[in-house]
């Protein structure tokens, strides 16, 4: 069993007992859940925007703690000011250190789009996000039958929601085509290994539709990967690790879109 299978079991554990403490008419009924989501797709193909999708994570399964104290509200904050075009926040507890509250402090303090970064596995999550002021949500492939992320992308629709759906390989990606995602992020971590190639990225960029968001995840630490990425069609860029390492993740986010808005002048 790799992480994922682990985190998965996990999962369907909380959401099962969620369900039962915190019924969906209950979500229907939360501040949020009304709130029109941003387009998260508009956000990043704005061409006077970054393409930074920065995240708040305050550890993972591969690096353990990388943060655990900093403040959700100066970080988030901090990134929007900084010219990222969307927000992603973690919400899982057990294994990235993230909560529900998390996102609704992010969301209350923000106008930019934000990703509710979790493991999606039921219909019940996706309500959930949207109770929480989420624009868009997460699929994970390796995690769900194709004709399960078919479901949910259509229940996330139905609330106005956009999806990024998650591929690792080709296979994965291929068996999701007419998933009818808004946009498809490449992971460039290996699951099993935890090695990290941008390689995949460039490999998988030809076979994603064009009028699909291409976003390349993990692994990103320079300017010039960027700057290559983009050759390959690829308008968003999902980042975590790379700034929340730092004592101040919302300046490392801020010195790193400057330098990469120099770049795209030169």
């Amino acid at each position: 069993m790799n992480i994922l299978d682990t985190i998965v079991a996990q999962k369907r554990k909380e959401v099962a007992h969620r369900k039962d403490v915190f019924p969906i008419h209950m979500l229907e009924q939360q501040p949020l859940f009304t709130a029109q989501p941003y387009s998260m797709t508009q956000f990043i193909r704005n061409p006077e925007k970054s393409g930074i999708i920065a995240e708040f994570k305050r550890r993972s399964p591969s690096k353990g703690d990388i943060n655990i104290n900093v403040a959700v509200e100066r970080v988030t904050v901090g990134y929007a000011r900084a010219g990222a075009s969307a927000l992603s926040v973690l919400t899982d507890t057990e294994f990235f250190g993230g909560s529900t509250e998390d996102l609704v402090k992010a969301r209350t303090l923000n106008q930019i789009p934000i990703l509710r970064k979790d493991f999606t596995i039921d219909e019940y999550q996706i309500v959930e996000a949207k109770s929480m002021g989420a624009d868009a949500i997460l699929l994970i492939a390796a995690a769900l039958q194709p004709s399960v992320v078919k479901s949910l992308c259509a229940t996330a629709h139905t609330l106005g929601m956009q999806v990024l759906l998650e591929v690792h390989n080709e296979h994965e990606l291929q068996a999701n085509l007419d998933c009818e995602a808004d946009m498809i992020g490449v992971n460039n971590r290996n699951l099993k290994t935890f090695e990290l190639s941008v390689e995949v990225s460039r490999r998988l960029a030809p076979m994603i539709p064009d009028h699909v968001v291409r976003i390349s995840e993990s692994g990103i630490e320079s300017v010039d990967t960027i700057v290559d990425l983009r050759k390959y069609g690829y308008q968003g860029f999902l980042m975590g690790q790379n700034f929340m390492q730092r004592e101040s993740p919302d300046l490392a986010c801020k010195a790193f879109i400057e330098e990469l808005s120099a770049a795209k002048v030169n």
